[in-house]
């Protein structure tokens, strides 16, 4: 009898330890499965296209790789508005251009020269000559050089009838040894070329000469040379 009831409860332990395994195993592979999946994100399933083979003429199936959106562009800037410069319009005025020109045409019978002392043979000595002598016949006409203003009208005892004229840019033009009663008076106004004047023979001191016009210039004051001036 006890040997009966030994292989009845033998085998139903048997059966009973089978079962538990089993739940055992399918509670763990129901984590295994189920469980897995939840951790690991879920893989996209590729699209297929299908291509044609120009080599071989067969039909293959290419996955297809999803693009990604373009980003929006950015809606373009408002343009800002600048306030205008004011520019100030300042009037151009045209100016002629200075004319210069040859008081007479002559023979120069003494240079300008303030470096070298020159024989003068009125005074029978050497000494410096500041402008220009320019031979010419008594009455011949002498024109100013360039525009500007007379400054003076005036008998020089040294070098008779004499006029100067103030131009711009400092400069002033001296005719000397001219006719007496020359044809403009202080303070009129000259063009370049208008007559002011005669050759004549009133310079004492250039006397020995022949009938000439004696031409100097100075600028600010200091004595140039009159060929210097006439260059422009």
């Amino acid at each position: 009898m006890e040997k009966k009831l030994s292989s009845i409860f033998s085998g139903t332990a048997f059966y009973v330890s089978l079962a538990v395994c089993l739940v055992a195993v399918g509670i763990g592979g129901w984590f295994l499965l189920f469980g897995q999946k939840e951790e690991n994100p879920p893989v996209p399933i590729p699209n297929y296209e299908t291509v044609t083979d120009t080599t071989t003429s067969a039909v293959v199936e290419v996955p297809t790789i999803p693009q990604e959106p373009e980003p929006e562009a950015a809606a373009p800037a408002e343009p800002v508005s600048m306030p205008e410069e004011i520019i100030e319009e300042v009037p151009v005025i045209a100016q002629a251009p200075r004319l210069i020109v040859e008081p007479l045409q002559g023979e120069v019978l003494t240079a300008f020269s303030v470096d070298e002392l020159l024989y003068d043979p009125t005074m029978e000595d050497w000494r410096i000559h500041a402008g220009v002598d320019i031979a010419a016949g008594e009455g011949a006409e002498v024109m100013a050089a360039a525009s500007g203003t007379v400054m003076a009208v005036r008998d020089d005892a040294m070098l008779g009838t004499t006029v100067v004229i103030g131009h711009e840019g400092g400069y002033q033009s001296t005719y000397a040894n001219l006719q007496a009663d020359p044809q403009v008076a202080a303070g009129d106004h000259v063009s370049a070329g208008q007559i002011i004047g005669a050759v004549g023979t009133t310079a004492a001191a250039e006397s020995a000469q022949t009938p000439h016009l004696h031409f100097a210039v100075t600028k600010d004051g200091d004595v140039v040379d009159p060929q210097d001036f006439l260059k422009g």
